[in-house]
């Protein structure tokens, strides 16, 4: 059966709140983002202690633990920011098993001077992309030394953002600590728009066995070209809404196929977490009520 659970970055609490909010909610499983009010390892080296207390927190409170959140733009432009961003994520991997899971994920950057969310035309390049593998394989063989796997999370305006990219960076790194968050909506550009369950299917067919976790967001035609972001407490990876044509609205806002998506998550991963997202505190209880609802009426 898959399990529905959601960033613990939505709640901008302590962790023993956030972990109430989220018992309150329902949820069965985190994806959990170590910035809480009482303890965020952005703002200070998260130490073994700290994880152990987190960790045991969620264990007494019956939420597992399927990832840590360590996302930042590993391929940053200021070489300064790039090395910044590396230790961070490094820290988190060092810390993994001790927060309760090997998993950690992070999307693979832009070379966007703005924005770590927004295209470039660089990202396009074959710089960039030898940059970003050759970054992948340094934050896998780093996590080979600490019992950490790295879960990519692809999209569109980043440097690996097709499908094609995923499987060439697949075959050039070729490490076993490397997986796939499944996350059908960040690979839609506007043309595939008018082919959503094509491309979801071409997503399982090519990539399925590499997946291990997957997020329930939304996918819809924006209004207009520019980044779109959520006033909401939260991490800027939690704030974003989208970028370009394809705007990225919480599961159940949108046109993506879920019936069809749940159908391929349940073929290929049966108990696979689902982990909802791109929302605000508000709008949980909704989220939750579509996606436990086409779970009901998948049987799964």
């Amino acid at each position: 059966m898959i399990s529905t659970g959601i960033f613990t970055g939505y709640y901008p609490f302590t962790v023993d709140e956030t972990i109430r909010r989220i018992k309150d909610g329902g949820f069965s499983c985190v994806q959990l983002d170590v910035s809480f009010k009482d303890c965020d390892a952005a703002k200070e080296y998260l130490t073994k202690e700290n994880a152990n207390m987190i960790r045991d927190r969620f264990r007494d409170a019956n939420l597992p633990v399927v990832a840590v959140s360590a996302y930042t733009n590993i391929i940053h432009h200021d070489k300064e920011k790039k090395k910044a961003n590396l230790q961070y994520m490094k820290n988190l991997m060092e810390r993994a098993l001790d927060l309760g899971c090997p998993y950690v994920a992070s999307e693979t950057g832009t070379k966007n001077i703005d924005s770590d969310w927004v295209w470039d035309e660089a990202n396009d390049t074959e710089a960039a992309y030898e940059e970003a593998a050759e970054t992948i394989y340094d934050i896998c063989k780093f996590g080979r030394e600490v019992g950490a796997t790295f879960i990519v999370e692809n999209y569109v305006n980043n440097v690996i953002g097709s499908i094609e990219k995923l499987q060439r960076l697949f075959a050039d790194v070729n490490m076993p600590n490397l997986k796939l968050i499944c996350d059908p909506t960040n690979y839609f550009t506007e043309p595939l728009m008018a082919d959503i369950d094509g491309q979801l299917n071409r997503i399982f067919n090519a990539l399925a066995d590499k997946m291990v976790i997957a997020h329930a967001k939304d996918i819809k035609l924006a209004a207009d070209q520019s980044a779109k972001a959520a006033a909401i407490d939260a991490d800027e990876s939690h704030c974003f809404r989208g970028a370009g044509a394809v705007e990225l609205p919480a599961p159940g806002l949108g046109v993506l196929n879920y019936e069809l998506y749940v159908k391929l998550l349940a073929k290929f991963h049966p108990n696979i977490p689902l982990i909802i997202e791109h929302l605000d505190e508000g709008d949980i209880p909704r989220a939750k009520k579509f996606v436990d609802g086409v779970l009901k009426a998948q049987g799964v």
